[in-house]
């Protein structure tokens, strides 16, 4: 049996925690800057659909129920039976201290299955899960406060 994964990261947002709340509550909206993810279809208020990237040109598919929802504060989430990948979290929407925006703390637990698919999915969430749920929110951070994200893609690298 494979130990469950579990990942944590905050970042403070110069933001009111409405707005983000309601930003990330569009699921939809994720992969704007969750790029593993390739898209996620909303079904109902507690259900939706998620296609990751996975290795070679594949895709991992899983369906998540909404297990909490305060506005503008939590949203926890697990994902249903016959998922790719089972996973469980939540992220939440706190003041930060001093006026200074909002921190968003996301923590996800995820079990990576056996064999060759386990080997998939770990590359899948990246050698460091939390590097990459660090790069998500950082890119996050970076939409919510001027609208977009900075690339260097299409831009010379300086090597000769």
């Amino acid at each position: 049996m494979n130990q469950p994964i579990k990942v944590e990261k905050t970042v403070t947002i110069n933001k009111p925690a409405d707005e983000l709340y309601r930003f990330w509550h569009n699921f939809e909206n994720l992969p704007t800057f969750m790029k593993h993810l390739k898209f996620v279809k909303v079904y109902n208020e507690q259900r939706s659909h998620w296609v990751a990237n996975a290795p070679l040109g594949q895709s991992v598919k899983w369906d998540a129920d909404i297990l909490e929802d305060r506005e503008n504060e939590l949203i926890s989430w697990a994902s249903v039976a016959g998922a790719d990948v089972e996973n469980s979290g939540f992220v939440s929407f706190q003041p930060a201290p001093v006026h200074r925006g909002t921190e968003v703390k996301v923590v996800l637990k995820y079990n990576p299955p056996a064999g060759a698919l386990g080997v998939a999915i770990a590359k899948l969430f990246g050698e460091e899960p939390k590097q990459q749920i660090g790069d998500d929110l950082r890119r996050f951070k970076m939409l919510m406060e001027t609208g977009e994200i900075a690339t260097t893609q299409g831009q010379p690298t300086g090597q000769k």
